[in-house]
């Protein structure tokens, strides 16, 4: 309870209240109990006045008889009190309740004694006649000076505790009413007092809340107040529209990094003084196979698991100056170069780790350097022979004209091989480039495998090799240009003829699968190495068995960027020594 400020108010005032109008209600009972008292004596003393008064011309003494007795009889009636008229030596000569002739002497009543010393008694005890407590008063009756006797009043004291019980109720009453009204008060007060606070509270709760949801809408306090509290109401505000401000900012610049990071091909690592991982994006996840969910509380060292790339990270935070490492990942086919660089003062005692993948680099870099390779390769031959034609005819060959004629024709040959070698060149840089326009048709798979074995159906009876074709008549035509997709299927029957030996079978299949038509063409010819057959699409690239036969080594380059503009893919599968299977896909005529 007293955890909450409003109670820390509320109580102190309601006891401090409570205290006060009960120490006033003490008082207050007290000093009118008194006055009530003092009030009812001095009537009493008003009214035994007057009968002494009245009595001073009578005789009182046994002579008076039974008058003395009628008469306080008389005045006890009007007055609503006892009577008693005694003699100056304390005989009882005229009582209004009791026998008088049963009746002890007065004379020693302390009201009487201190009737006759100070001429007013008054005292409140208990009665032994009546057996209860009554309030006396009493006063010497004279005349010319001279004692004639006293007469006393008495009234029961149970009239005055009853006055006294009904004042205490009235004061009880006064004191639970106004103990109530404080407490209402009270409870008001602190309400009024605190209630901006639990504004106060409410709003930083809901603060905290918006901020983790990411949300824009700052609540804000409506000062009721002018003092501190409204103030503290007014700060918040301000405080409110600032952080709005700041997290509108944060939020921007964190939108701007995360996106950043996301599309970076390069992966990045923040790791603290102690190894912590603090931060790693997307690539650098893909580049470590880590799964996010198990980053947290991750060390830097069995997240990575390698020991060259944790050295390089802890020699940049020992020598405290960037370190660049290269790495080879046979398994997994990467080339990574790891970057590591303090952030001195940016995240004092942290390192970022740069990961740049360099696997494609690499891959384009061998790429160019096969191909200067091969084409140098497929010059040198035509080049070499050309030059031993001319420095044959001219060192005296021109003088025979049938050896003559023989090496013009062998110079024709070469330079046939150099124009196509050049044509299918310009053929794949012009498809590379799109400069090749498609006349696509809905074509007949049937069709398009037909015409093509028809074209190599001499060329594999000389190699004394079989072709079969399989095409389901329910196969649905095909949208391409049917000149270039047969330049594709010629390319690679014409392959699957030279690499068969004699004895050997083709075969040429149409499946549908999904929504594009897939053409096989399976030989049982020597296979291709796993080495090789990554990379038999590239230009210029052969197989060293390949070498043997001529070629261009263009074929397949050019096959792969034509089904690629019909929006189909290409790729072969083989096992050296058992054939190959040389597949591709084209999409089906859209209705």
């Amino acid at each position: 309870m007293f955890h909450n400020i409003r109670w820390r108010i509320a109580i102190p005032f309601i006891l401090l209240n409570i205290l006060t109008i009960s120490i006033i209600g003490i008082s207050l009972f007290f000093d009118l109990k008194e006055s009530y008292l003092s009030s009812l004596t001095n009537q009493l003393k008003s009214s035994i006045q007057l009968a002494s008064y009245q009595l001073k011309n009578q005789a009182l003494d046994e002579t008076s008889g039974d008058f003395l007795d009628y008469t306080a009889k008389e005045w006890s009636d009007q007055l609503n009190a006892r009577v008693t008229i005694i003699s100056p030596v304390g005989q009882v000569l005229g009582e209004s309740h009791e026998n008088k002739l049963t009746m002890d002497n007065h004379l020693n009543r302390p009201e009487i004694l201190q009737a006759r010393n100070t001429g007013f008694g008054s005292t409140i005890r208990f009665s032994e006649t009546l057996g209860y407590k009554l309030l006396y008063v009493a006063v010497p009756v004279m005349k010319d000076g001279n004692l004639k006797g006293y007469i006393r009043f008495a009234i029961p004291a149970q009239l005055i505790s009853t006055s006294d019980s009904l004042l205490l109720r009235n004061l009880v009453l006064l004191i639970i009413f106004t103990s109530f009204l404080a407490i209402l008060l009270a409870f008001w007060i602190s309400n009024q007092t605190t209630r901006p606070l639990r504004q106060l509270t409410q709003a930083i709760n809901q603060l905290t809340k918006l901020i983790f949801r990411n949300e824009r809408s700052i609540p804000r306090i409506v000062p009721t107040t002018q003092d501190e509290v409204g103030e503290l109401a007014q700060a918040f505000n301000k405080m409110s529209a600032q952080l709005a401000l700041q997290i509108d900012s944060l939020d921007t610049e964190r939108n701007k990094m995360n996106a950043v990071l996301e599309k970076m091909i390069d992966g990045v690592i923040i790791v603290d003084e102690i190894g912590i991982i603090q931060l790693i994006n997307p690539s650098a996840q893909r580049l470590f196979d880590i799964s996010e969910n198990n980053l947290n509380g991750r060390t830097f060292v069995e997240t990575v698991r390698h020991h060259q790339i944790v050295e390089a990270w802890r020699t940049c935070i020992r020598n405290g100056e960037p370190q660049k490492i290269t790495l080879d990942f046979p398994l997994k086919r990467l080339y990574m170069q790891i970057i590591a660089t303090p952030l001195k003062q940016v995240l004092p005692g942290s390192t970022l780790i740069i990961i740049q993948n360099l696997t494609q680099m690499r891959k384009l870099e061998t790429i160019r350097r096969d191909f200067i390779s091969n084409i140098s390769h497929e010059l040198r031959t035509p080049l070499a022979t050309l030059k031993a034609i001319t420095e044959t005819l001219r060192d005296g060959a021109m003088e025979d004209p049938p050896v003559a004629q023989r090496f013009l024709q062998n110079m024709e040959t070469e330079l046939d091989a150099l124009s196509l070698m050049v044509n299918e060149l310009l053929e794949l840089t012009r498809i590379e480039s799109g400069m090749v326009p498609l006349q696509r048709v809905s074509i007949k798979p049937i069709d398009l495998i037909n015409q093509s074995v028809e074209r190599l159906i001499l060329q594999a009876d000389r190699a004394g090799l079989a072709i079969r074709t399989d095409c389901p008549d329910n196969i649905p035509n095909v949208n391409a240009d049917q000149k270039r997709m047969e330049q594709v299927m010629v390319n690679l029957l014409h392959n699957a003829i030279k690499f068969t030996p004699a004895g050997g079978s083709i075969l040429v299949q149409v499946k549908e699968i999904d929504k594009f038509i897939q053409f096989s063409i399976t030989d049982t010819g020597i296979g291709i190495s796993q080495v090789d057959l990554p990379r038999i699409f590239e230009r210029f690239y052969k197989t060293d068995r390949a070498r043997a036969t001529g070629g261009t080594g263009l074929g397949l380059a050019i096959a792969r960027h034509l089904v690629d503009l019909h929006g189909g893919k290409i790729w072969a599968e083989s096992i050296e020594g058992k054939g190959s299977t040389f597949l591709f896909t084209l999409p089906t005529v859209t209705n």
